[in-house]
């Protein structure tokens, strides 16, 4: 089974207050602001001060609550679909759960977690529980700190990313209605798993093992010419898949809602998959590459400025360290 009745009820977005300027990421990395914007295209992204990745989780997940006229309490399930977590143990889901002040609730909070494609990957996975009848309602939320992470000697990858959260309520479509998932697909080619990676905090390298030395070994690392030679071998083929399955053409989509990976990505997704200007929902110049949270947030975006609307059919796109793809066509 592909199709799955369920429906988008409603989103919310929380971004840091600090905002940090390509003039201020130019300063830092010496270079020029041009090469910056040239690089990455983000003209303004925001950084954590004093924020936790559950309590801006937590502010994303009322705020989509709130737009869906719901309460904590009419919630069935949490799940944390980021690429990032707090702490490697509990779970994101359940520190976000706490931040809401939902400590006694009981409500099952788990963590799904496939880097930048885990809240593609978390739609697709729970709405079959959804479609199915064992949640009725659940909340998503994606949450990154992408900052905290960052090698600044790697300037190509430290000119990408921002931080924030976005949230979106998934629910049964009520009787009659158009909204639901139409086919979702994700692929894995394992030959690019060391392009993109964090090799030090795990049972490999844990960190009682950090060092001065092995310090880089703890921080983001990315060969962003190797992933895109790769994806641009890949994705045609994918999305020409994802079409045919869905019985339509790209002419079909109303409106992409990619991983906002990069400069190069966005005019790759443009190029080589024949996505008009007007298809893609692209929000990479204010926020930045913001892992998992970049496709909850092109999806609030897009609702907010009217470019999503009841009846359009969506594409959600993207690609994450493993290396992945993955998508999922939808009808809003």
């Amino acid at each position: 089974m592909q199709t799955r009745n369920i429906k988008i009820l409603g989103t919310g977005k929380y971004l840091p207050g600090h905002i940090v300027t390509a003039e201020e990421i130019a300063h830092r990395l010496g270079v020029t602001t041009t090469w910056v914007t040239k690089t990455s295209d983000v003209a303004i992204r925001h950084f954590v001060k004093d924020e936790t990745a559950a309590e801006m989780g937590a502010i994303a997940a009322k705020a989509a609550l709130a737009n869906a006229n719901l309460t904590f309490d009419q919630i069935d399930c949490l799940v944390c679909t980021s690429g990032t977590m707090e702490q490697p143990i509990p779970s994101t889901a359940s520190l976000i759960q706490k931040a809401m002040g939902a400590e006694h609730s009981g409500v099952p909070a788990f963590d799904i977690n496939s880097t930048c494609l885990s809240f593609i990957t978390g739609l697709d996975v729970i709405s079959y529980l959804v479609h199915a009848g064992r949640y009725k309602k659940v909340l998503l939320v994606a949450t990154e700190i992408a900052s905290i992470g960052l090698d600044w000697s790697n300037k190509e990858s430290s000119a990408l990313f921002g931080d924030g959260a976005a949230a979106v309520v998934i629910g049964q479509t009520e009787q009659g209605g158009q909204a639901k998932i139409v086919h979702a697909d994700m692929r894995t080619y394992s030959k690019g798993a060391h392009m993109s990676e964090i090799r030090g905090g795990g049972t490999k390298l844990p960190a009682r093992q950090h060092t001065a030395e092995t310090a880089g070994d703890f921080l983001f690392r990315m060969d962003g010419q190797a992933i895109f030679r790769l994806a641009s071998q890949i994705l045609p083929g994918f999305v020409a898949g994802m079409l045919q399955a869905a019985n339509c053409s790209m002419e079909d989509i109303d409106l992409v809602v990619p991983h906002q990976g990069s400069a190069m990505a966005m005019r790759l997704l443009r190029k080589r998959l024949g996505i008009a200007k007007e298809q893609l929902m692209y929000i990479t110049p204010t926020h930045g590459n913001t892992i998992a949270a970049s496709v909850p947030m092109g999806i609030h975006e897009a609702i907010v400025q009217g470019r999503m609307k009841r009846g359009d059919r969506i594409m959600l796109l993207g690609t994450s360290a493993g290396l992945s793809v993955g998508g999922i066509i939808l009808d809003y």
